[in-house]
């Protein structure tokens, strides 16, 4: 098992195992290297995801938190390095792999269940499971902030396009 610095990580394997997922966590310790020369080396993502039904998915998971005070206003906000690294892996690992991001929003209480489908309890803590599709994120992508290279997608986009883990799989 590749060690876990963050909740959210932590949170997600957590979900993996109690789902029964099968699923394998990369070692983001070592990065890895890419390109003729092998001087390159690629952001890491956290999780290669295996489906029965579906394309396996190369999970690179986003943690944010949700207050409850925003409503239905969900951070979504990812670097363009995400972006470019993810995309990159999937044309490593080929056919039968779909990059997708997996947004773990840690809610200081238990949210309504009209936000959202997936919602569980770890360490104390609400976690709310969101999915979304690279391709589905690059879609509808617009600029955040040039100084940090973060990009993001409009709440009315990231509502129709986010999907709940399940559904993906």
């Amino acid at each position: 098992m590749a060690q876990r610095r963050f909740h959210y990580e932590l949170a997600f394997e957590h979900y993996l195992r109690a789902n029964a997922i099968p699923y394998v966590a990369v070692d983001e310790a070592k990065r890895a290297l890419h390109g003729k020369d092998l001087r390159v080396t690629l952001k890491s993502f956290d999780f290669v995801v295996y489906s029965k039904a579906a394309n396996n998915l190369l999970v690179d998971v986003k943690g944010r938190k949700h207050s409850g005070k925003t409503g239905k206003s969900l951070q979504n906000w990812v670097t363009q390095d995400d972006l470019d690294a993810l995309g990159q892996w999937a044309k490593i690992f080929g056919g039968g792999f779909e990059p997708a991001f997996v947004f773990m929003f840690w809610c200081e209480a238990e949210p309504p269940d009209s936000l959202f489908q997936e919602m569980f309890e770890f360490g104390e803590k609400w976690y709310a499971v969101l999915a979304i599709r690279l391709s589905d994120y690059v879609g509808h992508q617009r600029r955040r902030s040039a100084r940090w290279g973060t990009v993001s997608i409009p709440a009315k986009a990231f509502h129709a396009a986010a999907l709940p883990l399940k559904e993906l799989l």
